[in-house]
């Protein structure tokens, strides 16, 4: 394949997994144009139509979805390989782009991640938010972060956080007009605060479990967010219940301007645990994230 050929597919993967047209562009550093001619070229060259366009989406055919998964990993593999001779350099370099939820970001990576910006000037690191199971492979990134029993068995895993708990709370003000909830089924009852996935568009359930019992309830309420501290905020503001993080709702519990309810029925949950192919060989600038991230008891 030539390098012009070989690049057409590159722009390809970039429109397939943005989605966009416009988003792929901006990535690339080209006019959309541009970008929609280097796709149709591709496409005539090969006989097969690889995206579905429309006034508002593009996504891949049942072609586009082939190349995109068997080829897409591959050439992401070559870009870690040439990023890694930045071994023979005497500063690391390159980029390290990571997809995590906004709660992991906020209060794991980018504390742990500043030092590495300032001692590695040469390392670039991206921080994707996204609440959803990211296929980390098929849309470019190094690494993902989930809570540790969701990491697929193909992966290397590495614990970067201690075991947490969800907690459901709310304000002393709501539960003056509301009968605090006994058992999770109570929640029917209560105005509760929903988070929407935002790769899947679902609501999340929450999640308990109590003497090997677990339970999922899907909460109803006024209000919805797709980010886990407009949640919070929203709860603190006296406009319902919330299931959030217990590390951002302890200072509130300690000065009593939240108040929790069903503690028996939120036990710890496996930390955070950040993963990636076991195929890869990690690149020195991902190494050093690596380590940066690496939880010590």
């Amino acid at each position: 394949m030539s390098g012009e050929n070989l690049n057409d597919v590159v722009a390809f993967l970039v429109v397939a997994r943005e989605r966009s047209f416009t988003k792929a562009a901006a990535k690339l550093g080209v006019s959309q144009s541009a970008l929609s001619q280097t796709v149709r070229q591709l496409e005539e060259r090969i006989g097969l139509r690889l995206l579905t366009r429309t006034t508002r989406s593009v996504s891949p055919t049942e072609a586009g979805e082939r190349l995109l998964r068997n080829v897409g990993p591959r050439l992401d593999e070559v870009g870690a390989e040439i990023e890694g001779l930045s071994e023979l350099r005497e500063r690391p370099a390159g980029t390290v782009r990571i997809t995590a939820g906004d709660h992991a970001i906020v209060t794991l990576l980018w504390p742990k991640l500043q030092k590495i910006l300032v001692d590695y000037p040469d390392i670039k690191i991206e921080l994707n938010a996204d609440a959803g199971l990211t296929d980390i492979s098929a849309h470019g990134f190094n690494a993902g972060i989930r809570w540790g029993e969701q990491v697929a068995k193909d992966m290397i895993s590495v614990r970067i956080g201690p075991d947490t708990r969800f907690v459901v709370v709310g304000t002393p003000g709501y539960f003056s007009g509301h009968k605090p909830p006994v058992v999770p089924q109570d929640l029917i009852d209560h105005d509760c605060i929903n988070l929407r996935l935002p790769t899947y568009g679902g609501l999340y359930a929450w999640e308990f479990e109590k003497a090997g019992q677990e339970l999922k309830v899907r909460v109803e309420g006024q209000l919805f967010f797709n980010n886990i501290f407009h949640v919070f905020d929203a709860a603190l503001g006296g406009f319902g219940l919330a299931h959030v993080p217990e590390d951002i709702a302890r200072p509130h519990l300690a000065e009593d301007r939240l108040r929790q309810v069903l503690e028996d029925w939120c036990p710890p949950w496996p930390g955070y645990h950040l993963y990636y192919p076991s195929r890869r060989q990690p690149s020195p600038a991902f190494a050093l994230v690596l380590e940066a991230l690496r939880h010590r008891a």
